[in-house]
């Protein structure tokens, strides 16, 4: 494998870098190579239809502690086994 280093870039693609790797559970290398591959026009077909776009990311991080709760409440009801209907 070619190594190549990379000075300069800024704190916004820094934070950019460690969102996709934190997104996707990749190494922070792995996220920089996906994004220059991208970029480039030569992302891995195979893995094209992986992609998930980014036209939700602004409501990454907007959750307050009530909403959690709502939503941990409403999937606790729905993993209640109701018996009758397996009678």
């Amino acid at each position: 494998m070619n190594q190549l280093t990379i000075r300069g870039f800024d704190k916004d693609l820094e934070q950019h870098i460690v969102r996709v790797a934190r997104g996707e559970g990749i190494s922070l290398n792995q996220a920089a190579l996906k994004l220059l591959r991208r970029s480039a026009g030569i992302e891995n077909e195979a893995n094209a239809g992986d992609t998930i776009g980014t036209s939700l990311d602004h409501l990454i991080g907007t959750w307050t502690a009530d909403d959690l709760n709502e939503m941990e409440q409403s999937l606790r009801e729905l993993s209640q086994i109701d018996e009758c209907m397996w009678k």
